[in-house]
């Protein structure tokens, strides 16, 4: 499976972004997926996933309330909707595949992942 990552950019603090991941040489309504960020120094933490049916999501307690995950089995897209955004959101945005149909937290659960797209916000 290939993902591709699209959406980050530079926005302001309280700002929205949408990212997309478009996924491609498998069937991706199989598996569930996920959204993990890296920030600048720190290691690589989770931020939402979802079932492969979208009928079930988990957010990062640093995520809820701000950030939504969807997917679209039809355009084989998941999206992180993310909004009220911080300065501390700045990373760059990861895609992943996970092994599992349910909506997984740990990176480890994951197998394919996208090259990332960066979201930068500006105080």
């Amino acid at each position: 499976v290939q993902l591709q990552a699209s959406g980050g950019g530079l926005v302001q603090a309280g700002g929205s972004l949408r990212l997309s991941c478009a996924a491609s040489g498998g069937t991706f309504s199989s598996y569930g997926m996920g959204w993990f960020r890296q920030a600048p120094g720190k290691g690589r933490e989770f931020v939402a996933s979802i079932s492969r049916s979208g009928g079930a999501t988990a957010h990062a307690d640093s995520a809820k309330g701000r950030f939504t995950i969807s997917r679209d089995n039809a355009k084989n897209t998941v999206y992180l909707q993310m909004n009220s955004l911080k300065p501390e959101d700045t990373a760059v945005y990861y895609c992943a595949k996970s092994f599992f149909e349910l909506a997984a937290t740990r990176a480890t659960n994951f197998d394919s992942w996208g090259q990332g797209t960066l979201v930068t916000v500006s105080s």
